[in-house]
């Protein structure tokens, strides 16, 4: 028989009315790292942090084509909070298990990436930073194919995804190009595995430009050049999840890699979550390391052997260079807090972080002041308020 309620058409969203103190004063705290400001240096305490809206609506043209569109509002790098199209695919189901997508989506890299932004179907306030900042550009424009499979008991999905796409910041634009990413989503009673491993072609704008004047030095600015700079060669992106989940408890954890032989280098980072479900209430605590294994120092180009005024260019581009060698997240953080459920589909937490930085590593913070040393460590108080509609 026919489905006589076709085409149809529901609209969902969510948001996040969230608050945030930073101790530390001479930098910001930002969840995004390409925000304008956080908490911190432009005010103990910021609403903009973690605050965002979400819209979504999907149409269903027939029983096996879709559309959906998700615009999501929040602090952008130009301090506005400017509407931006976070998901707007064509989804065609080939059949109950197969399906294709089409259009901007979100890289599957970990195991939360797909509603990111959706605090209230996550136990933090937040996604852990240590795993979830290794991929600045998540969106991407391309396609998309989902096979679910069964092995005994196990339900398993498997996705593969291929496109590109682009980040407006400040001072440039991110690029990506030719991303290909494969992963692996695996259900097995109260249990869910996650795999995924990834390549991507990163391109920065502002980071040609910066290894373009090296190359100005003639041969040792055109290796140094060719050794760090990050246009044309693959970041890959590896990473495996698990979650266990009986009901009145959870835990969850993941391990992330990312690696390239660019200025980017290679970095590993894992979390771990456990939380205890009492009635409404949900206690719970973390703790998160990101490590750069690269080399973060750099001697750079022989200033002696160049006359001035070049030879102090070189001693300036040499201090830029180690300075973003040095600017990769390291960091251990421990974390607790107290998730309420007080009326479906709104949940109000509150969480404490502390984190250190390790190797002298600026933690991801931004608006740095004269006065703010790598290093040390920060604490964090934060309030959401998270609903679905």
């Amino acid at each position: 028989m026919a489905d006589t309620s076709l085409p149809s058409v529901t609209l969902n969203g969510f948001g996040t009315l969230g608050v945030v103190h930073s101790d530390v004063t001479n930098a910001d705290f930002v969840a995004d790292p390409l925000a304008s400001s956080g908490a911190g240096y432009s005010g103990e305490w910021s609403a903009e942090v973690d605050s965002r809206l979400g819209l979504q609506t999907t149409l269903a043209a027939t029983s096996s084509l879709s559309a959906t569109v998700q615009v999501v509002s929040e602090k952008r790098f130009d301090g506005s909070f400017s509407p931006d199209i976070e998901w707007a695919y064509l989804q065609y189901d080939a059949t109950p298990t197969l399906s294709l997508r089409a259009g901007r989506m979100v890289q599957g890299s970990f195991m939360n990436s797909e509603y990111r932004k959706v605090s209230f179907a996550t136990p933090w306030v937040r996604p852990p930073a240590e795993v979830y900042r290794l991929v600045p550009v998540a969106n991407f424009d391309g396609v998309d194919l989902r096979y679910r499979y069964y092995l005994g008991e196990s339900i398993n999905d498997l996705r593969l995804s291929y496109g590109g796409g682009s980040l407006e910041y400040e001072t440039g634009d991110i690029e990506s190009s030719d991303s290909w990413g494969v992963s692996q989503h695996t259900r097995w009673g109260d249990t869910t595995l996650f795999a995924s491993y990834g390549e991507v072609n990163v391109r920065a704008q502002e980071l040609t430009q910066f290894f373009d004047v090296y190359r100005l030095f003639g041969p040792p600015g055109e290796a140094l050049a060719d050794r760090y700079e990050v246009d044309g060669k693959p970041v890959r992106i590896l990473s495996v999840g698990v979650n266990y989940d009986p009901g009145s408890w959870f835990v969850e954890g993941e391990w992330a890699r990312l690696s390239s032989s660019t200025l980017l280098g290679t970095i590993e980072s894992a979390h771990m979550t456990a939380g205890y479900r009492i009635g409404q209430w949900t206690p719970y605590a973390g703790v998160g390391r990101a490590r750069v294994l690269s080399n973060r120092s750099e001697p750079g180009l022989p200033s002696a052997l160049y006359p001035p005024p070049l030879s102090d260019a070189a001693v300036l581009l040499n201090g830029t260079l180690n300075a973003l060698l040095s600017s990769s997240l390291s960091q251990d953080s421990s974390t607790l807090g107290l998730r309420w459920d007080f009326r479906p589909g709104m949940a109000l937490t509150v969480q404490y972080d502390h984190i250190d930085f390790r190797s002298g590593s600026p933690g991801g913070l931004i608006n740095q002041q004269p006065s703010f040393q790598p290093g040390g460590d920060m604490n964090l108080f934060s309030l959401a308020l998270d609903f679905v509609f």
